[in-house]
């Protein structure tokens, strides 16, 4: 049976304040159980939570941690909705962030990516949907080529668009006494319905769906 989503305990962020820095491996041992706990838990019972509201949201992973001291203080979690798409979050002292994703392409993407954008109709509608996004406040960014790619104009009315090699919209949710709440996920599921239009277009685009 899934575990119900209350939010993260406050004593979360007292045990990522204990692995600032570069914490021992004594410190790391010391907080690992209060850290799966009290900091991994929460955010699998939130991504249950999500999946239990839209099935498209069941394909997710909660990181474990790694030699790097950055995966103790950061938990991270993706759910992915195609092949290289997906949204990522992320819960650190800084609070929650959410991010849509189109990144590290399988070969061919690209391609089909820049087709999409140079098309009138599927071009012109991620424009304006990565406009929404900017005025909503999310940081559109990716890997961005620092000229036009070979074979495109120069002078596309997309060109800004035709120089990624992928694509992220980001924003973080705060670190506001809702994180300690179920209203956690209310907010991530309001981002996601924000991102969702973005994702759709990638997945129908550029991604096959798993």
């Amino acid at each position: 049976m899934r575990g119900q989503f209350t939010g993260w305990p406050e004593r979360a962020m007292d045990v990522l304040w204990q692995l600032q820095g570069e914490p021992t491996q004594a410190t790391r041992e010391r907080c690992r159980a209060d850290r799966e706990r009290l900091v991994r838990q929460p955010m699998i019972s939130l991504l249950n939570t999500v999946a239990d509201r839209d099935p498209r949201y069941e394909d997710f992973s909660v990181w474990h941690y790694r030699t790097n001291s950055w995966w103790w203080q950061n938990q991270g979690a993706v759910i992915r909705l195609g092949r290289k798409v997906e949204i990522g979050l992320r819960f650190s002292l800084d609070g929650l962030r959410i991010q849509g994703a189109w990144w590290y392409p399988d070969p061919g993407q690209v391609d089909l990516f820049r087709k999409a954008v140079v098309a009138e109709g599927s071009g012109r509608e991620l424009a304006a949907l990565v406009e929404e996004l900017g005025e909503k406040g999310y940081d559109v960014s990716g890997d961005v080529m620092s000229r036009p790619p070979r074979g495109y104009p120069v002078d596309h009315a997309r060109t800004n668009l035709l120089r990624h090699r992928s694509l992220i919209a980001a924003r973080p949710l705060g670190c506001e006494e809702w994180l300690h709440t179920p209203a956690a996920a209310d907010r991530v599921l309001s981002a996601i319905a924000d991102l969702d239009a973005l994702l759709m277009w990638l997945v129908r685009h550029v991604s096959r769906a798993v």
